[in-house]
């Protein structure tokens, strides 16, 4: 890749594969996507309140021009990439491909389905591991293992990966986005995100559950209110009507 070549004659996202014949190898991967998304995109929209950023989520980045064109490319499990437009040419993209782009990903985050020998593979010009780290350079690469309840975070130091070492809450800080990256260890642990201070960041569906109790909590209290209300009106009707039949006037009453 060299940001000397001229641009229309490589191809771009239009010209190149978006699909390598694979299928999602587990079922928690999708859902695992949504989550990681969804829970971030508020603080990604107020870090680029332009709109400037792309969310990849199995997609291809092409690093380099290889025949067949798909052994020049990645596609990490989930990836951001800070102040660069999800559109092109009025289209969303079908890959990212980074002769077009030069920017490279802030974080790639693997999901492991195997061994996790396939994420960790330090191979040059085939690894995931060297790719990232060597070609591509991504500053954050992160490596889930689901099946261990395990996360990996390195972050690239002087050319080469170092591991990010867990803060007291056990997260992993990523200073340029903001936010911590970690586990909810339940029956089945997901990897999640959290503010600075240590608050989880809600996903869509969260937020909307959230919305809806406080809602809840409003409508209820308006209701209480107004019961009360009600409750009062008719203790002093009932005051009032006792005073009337004892022949007491009780507007004299001081």
């Amino acid at each position: 890749m060299t940001s000397t070549l001229a641009s229309h004659s490589l191809p771009d996202h239009t010209q190149l594969p978006d699909k390598n014949g694979e299928f999602v190898k587990n079922f928690q991967e999708h859902p695992q996507s949504v989550i990681l998304t969804t829970s971030i995109l508020p603080v990604l929209e107020k870090l680029h309140p332009d709109g400037n950023f792309c969310i990849g989520q199995d997609s291809g980045i092409y690093w380099r021009i290889t025949d067949p064109p798909e052994q020049g490319a990645v596609a990490p499990d989930w990836f951001y990439v800070p102040h660069v437009t999800p559109f092109l040419n009025g289209i969303f993209r079908r890959s990212y491909v980074l002769w077009q782009e030069i920017v490279a990903p802030l974080i790639a985050i693997e999901f492991v389905s195997g061994s996790g020998a396939e994420e960790r593979d330090a191979t040059p010009y085939q690894g995931k591991f060297w790719i990232y780290e060597q070609a591509i350079r991504i500053p954050f690469y992160a490596i889930f293992d689901a099946f261990q309840n395990l996360l990996e975070v390195y972050h690239l130091v002087d050319g080469h990966y170092a591991p990010v070492p867990v803060n007291g809450r056990g997260h992993y800080p990523i200073p340029p986005m903001g936010v911590e990256l970690g586990i909810v260890h339940q029956e089945v642990p997901w990897l999640r995100w959290w503010d600075e201070q240590g608050n989880l960041l809600p996903t869509a569906q969260e937020r909307v559950e959230q919305a809806e109790a406080i809602a809840l909590q409003e409508r209820l209290a308006r209701e209480t209110a107004e019961q009360l209300l009600a409750q009062e009106r008719q203790e002093k009707q009932k005051l009032l009507a006792y005073l009337q039949s004892m022949g007491i006037n009780p507007d004299t009453i001081p």
